[in-house]
Order: C-alpha cells, then structure tokens, then sequence
C-alpha cells in the first residue's frame, strides 16, 4: 500500500504542476479522475475499493470541528453513528469539501485465540485464518438447470456478529469439529488498536469539516450548524456531539472590526470637511459621493464574483481617502465661484467644466498605480488582485459621480455666500486661529536653534535607516486567529500505548492554561503519524493574555502569535 500511495502522490504531483492556477477545480478533477483511472492497471488486484479523491486543499485548516463522546456506549458504536449519520449528511451540505474522522475506531470483529491451544491441538495461525475466511465468504453456490432458464444458487455466508464466530469450524480432530469458542473468543473491537483520539483530552473522536476551494466560510458553517440539530436526533441519547472549534468566529470579529474601521474612516472624513469649508452643503455634498462610491463598488464586486472579506474590505477602507478627493476639488472650485458672486448653476457649469481635466488626471494616476498588481501573477497576483480591482472601482465610480452628481447637487442647493456665520463657524476659526498662533511661536523658536534642529533631523534619519532594517518583515504579517496547532513527538522506542498516555498527560496540561477553551488530539492516524493538537482560544478581547512576542514576528490583532511554533515533545 505504500507504494500505492507513493504513485497516487506522484500522479497527483504532475497534474498539479500541469495546471495554471485560474484553472477551474471542477476541470482539475476531471484530470485526476483521469489519472486515477490510467494507473488503476497498476494498482494490486486485493483492493476492496478504488481509489478516491476529493476538492480539497489539504494545507487548509479545518473550518470546523466537532467532538464526539459517550459516558457508556462503546467508541465504536460512536464511531458508526458519526460515520452513518453525521459524515454522509454533512458531507452534502454545498460548500463542504471533506468531512473525516479524526481518531477513529471503525468497528471490525477480532478473533482472539488461544496459542497454547492451538499448539496443544497441532493447529497454526495460518490454519486459522483459512478457516475463518472460507466461513465468511460471499460467492456461488451453484446453477440449477431446466430445459430453458439456468439458475444461480447465491447466498450471502459472510459473517456480521461476533457470536456467530464462536460455532465456526476450524477443524477436525479425532472425528469431533474444533470451533472457535474451543480454543477462543469472538469480540467487536476498533479494527485498529492503535488510532485513539482525545477531545477535550477525553475518549473519544474529532470530526473535521474543510470547506470547498472558493466557498464562503460564514455560509458554509452557518448551513452546517442548521443541520445539527437535526443530526443529533437521530443518534443515541448516550452520544453527545459539540463543537470544538469554529474558525468563522474569528473571521466575523476580523470582518467587524475592519467594518468599524470603514465607518471611523469615512465619519473621520467628513469630519475634516466640515472643519475645513464650514458649510453645510459644501460638506454634504463631498460626503455622498463616498457611500455612492462604495455602492458601486460592491456593484463592480457583486460582477466579478468577489465576497466581502478583508482583502476587499481592506481595499475599501483605503479607497475611502481617494473617493472623497475629487468631489471635494470639484466642490471647492464651484464654491469658489459662488462666493464669487457667480449664480449657483453658472458656477456648477463654470467650475466643473474647469475641474474636469484635474479629477480625470488624478484618477487615471490612481489607476495607474494598481496596474501592477493586476499584471501580476502566482499566488502573490491572485491574493492582491481582488484588492486592486476593488479600489480601481471605488476610484472608478468616485469620477463619475464627481463630475455628473456633485455639480448637479451643487447648482440645485448652494447658495451665495454672506458675511454672517453661525457659532460653530466661528468657534472653528477661533480653533484655527489658536493653533496659527501656537505654530507661530513653536516656529520662532525652531529658527532660533537651527544647528539643534538640524541634528535631531539626521539623528531621525539614521533611526528611520535602523528602523527599516530591524523591522519584522514577511509575506502577510501573523495574526491571532484563536486557534494553536502542534505536534507532539516521543522517542522511537515509544509504544503505542504509552505514546497515548503521553498525550493525555500532555493535554492534561494544556487543559490547565485558562485561556483554552477546548483541545483535541489523535495518535496512530495513517493520515499524521505524529499526535496532531489542535487548541481553540477566545476571542482576544475576552482573553486574560496572550503568548509573548518572539524576535523577527510581527502580529497584528491583540495578541502577537508564531504561525510555525515549536512542537511541544514528550518524552
């Protein structure tokens, strides 16, 4: 089977490396499926079944998990429930790409026989395992023949219960049948004694949840938590099944907080406008062109199939600064002309027809700048391509609503300008009049000790020099998504049984940090042979600390976290 496995990977490998990264899944799965069936020739010829693939990345995190376990039914009575019921339900819910077991103990009968018996008796292993196979065969028993139909006699002998084993004959000896109970016993255990998985460091087993390659997370897990329930009705009241991590909590609490950053941005923007022009409807005119702006993008988002997620919300939150620039340049030149003493249409007409070279310029500069990042390619072009089709959008939109909405607003609601203000006008340039005066003074000052100045500026360019040098750079700076990954490794004489000790003993431990909301581990899994623990943390606002900063990571988030941390080792 290893060398089984070794060709899969390497067919796999060259179809992979045939494909350019835009190719559609559905098409790559047609090739797999394709090489699959070319190397099925040298497969061996005892397979029970042929091999299988799935859509999945299997460098991706789960996007969920559960745990199961049971005060009194057997494990593997859990595991046929979860295989029955949970994995072929959810396998089904669209936007799921793989649901597994982890820790598995898939049910299989073991016949446990005695040696010392079976010496005494003159019967070996071999011997044995004949018997027992010929005993649950599923073949023909033969063909009955009339005059015109030929009938095959089939009956299925496999063998599905323990007890059933213990009337098997295994031989012969002095005219009397030796079965099974003779020398032995029949009982139902895991097929593996080895596998064993540690939800919350208890038995029991993890079941993982990976989601299809382009699916929405939120949407993906939201479908799943709808099926639970209903899931859960038709198990054994015995058997509990909870979830232990869910990744779109941290994912939402990402989203949120670059929404709120959306929304400081663009009321810190007007703001400024307000503080600046002190008129109304020089304000309000800027300001709606910025929601404007945004709903066009997500118009132009909405056609290229993009979803709202921190790429795009990020290039949002950027482009909230150039949307507001062109309306505001347009503004001020009709404004100009309206305190000019110029009617409020001419100078709509007047002023925007002198602006409207300027804005395209500034636009079409902007524009500009993202045209590399559209150009390029791998996996560096696909992540920022999202992000500057986003702001090349909202720029975009922002020019035409500039030059077509903004004048119209202009001409409909402005009014000449007069010599009386209102009170916050002149508490705004009482305010601007103070600061004039501070930086009137600060600068005498400066000009009076002009060597003392120069010195602190080269002192802060060999700071910035040092800065730039010793700052942690990277790829995309590490964040605290809320879940700990790691490995445990023991020594190679470590049996299996100890190394599950080990691990509970180290579980145990990770258990005590309060700040661990749940952990899961496995041994034994074909799939990771070394121990695989993941530990599911809080949101970091809610969390009493943090693990502490390491030199060459940055993180962003509250709390600084290594994305490749040590493994913790048992020994």
């Amino acid at each position: 089977m290893e060398a089984t496995s070794a060709l899969a990977r390497s067919v796999l490998r060259k179809v992979a490396a045939d494909r350019p990264f835009v190719l559609i899944i559905d098409l790559a799965a047609q090739d797999i499926q394709a090489a699959i069936t070319a190397a099925s020739k040298f497969l061996p010829q005892a397979m029970t079944y042929p091999p299988i693939y799935r859509k999945v990345n299997p460098a991706d995190a789960p996007i969920m998990m559960l745990w199961a376990h049971t005060d009194t039914l057997p494990l593997t009575t859990v595991h046929d429930n979860l295989d029955n019921v949970f994995i072929q339900a959810l396998s089904q819910v669209p936007g799921v790409a793989q649901a597994s077991i982890i820790g598995d103990q898939k049910p299989s009968i073991r016949v446990q026989v005695d040696p010392a018996k079976l010496a005494s008796i003159g019967l070996t292993l071999e011997e044995v395992r004949d018997s027992l196979v010929k005993a649950t065969s599923n073949a023909a028993k033969g063909t009955i023949f009339t005059p015109k139909v030929g009938y095959t006699i089939s009956t299925n002998d496999q063998i599905t219960q323990a007890e059933a084993f213990h009337n098997v004959i295994l031989a012969y000896r002095d005219g009397a049948a030796l079965r099974v109970r003779d020398v032995g016993q029949a009982v139902v255990e895991a097929s593996s004694r080895y596998v064993a998985g540690f939800p919350n460091n208890k038995p029991g087993m993890l079941l993982s949840i990976k989601k299809l390659p382009g699916a929405n997370v939120i949407d993906t897990v939201e479908l799943i938590k709808a099926q639970l329930p209903k899931l859960a009705a038709n198990i054994p009241a015995a058997m509990k099944v909870e979830t232990l991590l869910d990744r779109t909590v941290t994912i939402r609490a990402s989203v949120h907080d670059v929404e709120f950053t959306l929304v400081l941005t663009v009321g810190l923007v007007v703001m400024v406008v307000l503080l600046f022009l002190r008129d109304f409807w020089a304000t309000f005119i800027p300001s709606i062109t910025v929601p404007l702006a945004l709903l066009g993008s997500f118009a132009a988002m909405f056609t290229l199939n993009f979803s709202l997620d921190n790429i795009s919300l990020m290039g949002l939150t950027i482009a909230v600064g150039f949307v507001v620039d062109d309306a505001i340049v347009v503004v001020e030149n009709i404004y100009r002309h309206v305190e000019d003493g110029v009617p409020p249409f001419e100078a709509a007409l007047k002023g925007a027809r002198e602006i409207a070279f300027t804005v395209l310029s500034i636009s079409f500069s902007l524009v500009a700048v993202f045209i590399p990042l559209l150009l390029m390619g791998g996996i560096m072009g696909r992540v920022f391509r999202e992000f500057a089709l986003t702001v090349t959008a909202s720029i975009a939109v922002s020019a035409l609503v500039s030059l077509t909405l903004a004048p119209m607003l202009c001409a409909r609601f402005m009014r000449p300008h007069t010599d009386r203000h209102g009170r916050l006008y002149g508490f705004v340039e009482a305010g601007f009049e103070a600061m004039l005066a501070f930086y009137r003074r600060t600068l005498d000052v400066v000009l009076r000790h002009q060597a003392i100045v120069l010195g602190v500026f080269f002192i802060t360019m060999a700071l910035t020099v040092v800065m730039a040098i010793e700052a942690p750079k990277g790829f995309f700076p590490s964040q605290d998504t809320g879940l700990i990954s790691g490995v445990s490794e023991a020594s190679q004489e470590v049996s299996p049984y100890e190394m599950m000790r080990l691990q509970q003993e180290l579980g145990a431990i990770i258990l005590r940090d309060p700040d661990v909301q749940g952990m899961g581990s496995q041994t034994g899994s074909t799939d990771s042979p070394n121990p695989v623990i993941p530990a599911a943390l809080p949101l970091c606002s809610s969390r009493g600390r943090s693990a502490p900063r390491r030199r060459g990571r940055s993180s962003t988030g509250c709390g600084p976290s290594s994305p490749r941390s040590p493994a913790p080792t048992c020994s």
